[in-house]
């Protein structure tokens, strides 16, 4: 059994107009034994298992439909796993083909392939796979703790969809127009459609790239992220309607309970962009969504952009989660009250 572990350190590049050929090269190269090794590995397993995270989103999804194309093609077998359903709204770019674990002979499986937020499900069922079984965990979040055979973790891409091109970059593989689709959803999907700070130049050159292979921009943000129906709006005008400001730290917050959920007919996709958009609030530094989850677990949904001067990773690790410096997340356990004063999760 190998293992392989990265620990890259920082490159300074030279200022001019070679950087940009550099910054290239950089892409291509880094972790390139660990791109080789893993497509060494699908090529020599029969049966491979991707997994998807809890509450799936468009980048886990996106990595998952375009790795699993990919090993179709090479006449694999390739399931696709995850704890929570297939996002409707993706439907009509493509099928559901996702399992409960549970539902899997997970034992049959020579490769496993976990996808983006490998802690938020991935971690519950990584102790049922054995020696013999290869665990590739692909990732772009800080301070994952769990570690697998083949560990391809960066925080500084934009997204898992970003790393995947890489790889398929990488060994040369050409990629169809289904892949370039899936591809492009992920890479839209984490830098809120080419408005976050995470949108470098490289990622401008790939969406670029992926269009020209056919992936319909258009498309995809009409389906994935502009497409709203009744149920989301009025799910969004009782967040948008109960938010607050707090102006000794220029907090903007609001909540969704799960009471509401139900009346308005909306789902878990229809909160996450709640915390984008209280975002853009002029004069707020950040912005916080709680949402109830059901079973007694509350979420805690934070935004804030560079500008602001705010990391709200260190305030989702003072409740246990984390993320990156502008996106992260927790999960407590409790129920949201209001009071004279605000909201207190009891």
């Amino acid at each position: 059994m190998f293992r392989i572990y990265s620990n890259h350190s920082s490159v300074h590049l030279p200022a001019g107009r070679q950087v940009r050929k550099l910054e290239s090269l950089l892409y291509m190269k880094k972790f390139s034994q660990e791109f080789n090794t893993l497509n060494f590995v699908i090529k020599e397993s029969t049966n491979i298992l991707l997994f998807a995270h809890s509450r799936p989103d468009s980048d886990t999804v996106g990595s998952v439909l375009a790795l699993r194309e990919y090993i179709k093609n090479l006449g694999k077998n390739v399931d696709i796993a995850c704890l929570d359903p297939y996002p409707e709204y993706l439907k009509d770019l493509a099928p559901d083909y996702f399992n409960f674990p549970d539902h899997l002979n997970l034992e049959k499986y020579n490769l496993i392939i976990a996808t983006d937020s490998v802690e938020r499900g991935f971690q519950k069922i990584k102790d049922k796979f054995t020696e013999n079984q290869v665990v590739a965990l692909l990732d772009h979040h800080p301070d994952i703790t769990i570690q697998g055979d083949i560990n391809i973790i960066e925080a500084s891409y934009s997204s898992v969809c970003e790393i995947i091109y890489n790889f398929f970059e990488f060994n040369k593989i050409k990629l169809t127009r289904q892949i370039s689709t899936f591809l492009l959803l992920g890479i839209l999907g984490d830098t809120g459609m080419f408005q976050h700070s995470n949108t470098t130049p490289r990622i401008m050159e790939i969406a670029s790239a992926l269009m020209k292979n056919g992936a319909p921009l258009s498309k995809i943000i009409s389906v994935a992220f502009s497409n709203k129906n009744i149920s989301t709006l009025k799910l969004w005008g009782r967040a948008f309607e109960k938010a607050k400001i707090n102006p000794e730290n220029g907090m903007i917050v609001s909540f969704i309970s799960e009471k509401e959920l139900e009346e308005c007919g909306g789902s878990l996709e229809d909160i996450s962009q709640v915390s984008t958009i209280l975002n853009t609030v002029p004069g707020t530094k950040f912005a916080l969504v709680l949402s109830e989850r059901g079973d007694g677990i509350v979420k805690g949904s934070l935004r804030s952009e560079e500008y602001k001067g705010v990391d709200v990773s260190q305030i989702a690790a003072l409740f246990g989660g984390g993320g990156h410096k502008l996106a992260s997340g927790f999960e407590i356990e409790g129920k949201i009250v209001e009071t004279e004063n605000g909201w207190q999760i009891i």
